[in-house]
């Protein structure tokens, strides 16, 4: 045996602490950081900070407590949707007292500050929603059958009815009423318990994939049956045995609910009061000035920060023999004087970081951000690193999560920009919506290629699916 020491020369990667932080500020959404922000602030006695008022929806700094982007906004949207002309003779009066937020107030009467009000309701999301999946032909119709619905989410009135109050043709109303109940909560616009519990069922199976047995008749043909605990007489007329029954029993109660909307009292958003869901807030903003496109990240914009002057001024102090700091003094004054440093130029570099890969984005989706989903282009986040520099889990860990709001106003994930189905699916959508007799899934796989674009039927369904849209047999 010889003992004896040697010398080699081995390289390790090691994570710096600076880095670990860095990409901690990296991951964080606006609000996130906003909480890390004020944190900081106030933990380390050396940072401070200047917080300003900023607008919930798209982080502009206010002006007199008024959001003036969301203004401008606000009054070019008044101008050009809305106007009476677009509504039958009588609607707009019935409907300005369902609290809907489209006002009937000229230009001079528009007023920004409802722009920035609270939380909308659910009845407010759904209209949104609604609007949203319709041609501005159809908004009339989409207005008036959502101001009848009742507190609970029922239709008060038979849509046959509907369509003669509004003058139109009731398959319409029909056509309407189903993008409604495809856009709202499951069972919302039936006209009563049973078909509310059915457009469940439809939900959860399209959701699944499948069904548990005999549950979809018992709720179509003896629900009365049902309600009146006629279990025995329900399992002879289907010719099962009566545990079968009590099987599809057990599975209605459990996972469906007999009202569209329930109350506050019961957990879920109420139907006239704000809901607890977290308003989505943009990360970045590109907005178009001057016929170009331009980037802001908005966490800048909220708080202004630097090092407190007395330690900054201490700090310098430091450099010269004549400070009269005790040595704990002194290491409290470098800790935290470089801490506060440290998290400021994190915060600069993520911002800096965001802007890269915006103004990418910028470059590879300029059409989409000024034409519309149906322009967005495959793209991936290896295609951003190679253009920025950066590294591809960086672009992923930079846009996780975060939000942008598009030239248009339209707040969408970032993953948006990186999901060239999307453009498929408008495609898809706007062929159901314009379809006369269903058509299928084939059919609509030809109605593509004609198109030129080129998906499997399989294909076809899954975004069908994901678009939460029937099969043909069922929107018939």
């Amino acid at each position: 045996m010889d003992i004896s020491l040697e010398m080699s020369a081995d390289q390790t990667l090691r994570v710096s602490p600076t880095l670990i932080a860095v990409n901690q500020i990296l991951a964080l959404s606006s609000q996130e950081l906003q909480a890390a922000i004020k944190q900081e602030a106030a933990e380390n006695p050396a940072l401070e900070i200047q917080e300003r008022q900023t607008c919930n929806i798209c982080g502009e700094v206010l002006q007199h407590g008024v959001c003036v982007a969301c203004s401008r906004r606000g009054h070019r949207t008044e101008n050009q949707s809305n106007t009476a002309e677009e509504y039958p003779q009588g609607v707009l009066s019935d409907y300005g007292s369902l609290g809907g937020g489209y006002s009937q107030l000229g230009d001079e009467e528009f007023d920004p500050v409802s722009l920035v009000a609270s939380e909308p309701t659910m009845r407010e999301r759904l209209m949104d929603d609604l609007r949203s999946a319709l041609p501005r032909s159809q908004h009339p119709i989409a207005d008036y059958l959502v101001g009848n619905l009742d507190e609970r989410g029922f239709l008060m009135t038979d849509p046959d009815q509907l369509a003669d109050e509004l003058g139109v043709e009731p398959q319409r109303v029909r056509r309407v009423l189903q993008i409604l109940q495809r856009v709202g909560p499951p069972g919302i616009g039936a006209l009563d318990h049973r078909e509310c519990l059915v457009l469940q069922l439809d939900y959860l199976q399209r959701e699944t994939g499948s069904e548990p047995p005999h549950v979809r008749r018992i709720l179509t043909d003896y629900f009365v049956e049902l309600g009146e605990h006629k279990f025995h007489q329900i399992a002879q007329k289907l010719g099962i045995a009566p545990e079968e029954v009590d099987a599809a029993r057990e599975y209605i109660r459990s996972h469906l609910t007999p009202f569209p909307v329930m109350s506050m009292e019961d957990d879920v958003a109420s139907w006239g009061s704000p809901s607890k869901a977290q308003y989505v807030a943009p990360d970045v903003i590109i907005r178009e000035v001057e016929g170009k496109l331009e980037v802001e990240v908005v966490e800048s914009r909220r708080f202004f920060m630097k090092v407190n002057p007395l330690y900054s001024q201490m700090a310098t102090e430091l450099r010269s023999k004549t400070s009269a700091l005790s040595d704990d003094d002194k290491r409290h004054v470098q800790q935290y004087v470089s801490r506060a440093k440290m998290f400021m130029s994190n915060i600069n570099q993520r911002r800096e970081t965001m802007r890269k890969i915006a103004r990418a984005l910028i470059e590879y989706q300029e059409d989409y951000l000024r034409q519309g989903v149906r322009h967005l282009k495959a793209l991936t986040r290896a295609q951003v690193a190679s253009v920025t520099g950066l590294h591809e889990s960086t672009v992923s860990r930079a846009t996780a999560g975060k939000y942008v709001m598009l030239p248009n106003g339209q707040v969408v994930p970032f993953s948006d920009f990186f999901t060239a189905s999307l453009s498929v699916k408008d495609v898809i959508r706007e062929i159901i919506d314009q379809e006369g007799k269903p058509m299928t899934d084939r059919e609509i796989v030809q109605r593509l290629y004609d198109q030129g674009i080129r998906v499997a039927r399989r294909t076809v369904a899954k975004y069908r699916s994901q678009l939460k849209i029937l099969p043909s047999k069922l929107r018939e």
